[in-house]
């Protein structure tokens, strides 16, 4: 038996873009638990306010866990070039498409969490 640790899917929002997501392991969800715990409970604390700082921050900690997801689940970009340059994770986040990033955090979130009926098995 040979274990994938990877996944290539196409890009449904982008034709002939392929995107290569890391499969979840106990090992890389302990790391992703890490990496975003203490935003997350930063997050909540400032969802909870009203006030412009607290939409602000948590504007803030969202796009920072977002970037965490994108940067901890994407091992490949295939077929974009961004500024006449191979894309990479980095160069995504930082100059790509909005679509493709939200696109590849709701792909990597799938492959993060239990779906309703997987949680029932």
């Amino acid at each position: 038996m040979n274990y994938e640790s990877t996944k290539t899917i196409p890009s449904a929002t982008f034709p002939g873009v392929r995107i290569t997501i890391r499969r979840m392991t106990l090992g890389r969800r302990l790391e992703m638990i890490r990496q975003i715990r203490e935003r997350a409970k930063k997050l909540e604390f400032h969802q909870a306010g009203d006030s412009l700082e607290d939409i602000l921050s948590s504007s803030m900690l969202a796009c920072e866990i977002e970037r965490i997801y994108l940067e901890w689940g994407l091992s490949g970009v295939e077929g974009l070039e961004i500024d006449g340059v191979p894309a990479t994770k980095e160069s995504l986040f930082e100059s790509g498409p909005e679509p493709l990033c939200k696109e590849v955090i709701e792909a990597v979130k799938a492959e993060i969490f239990l779906t309703e009926s997987e949680r029932k098995n």
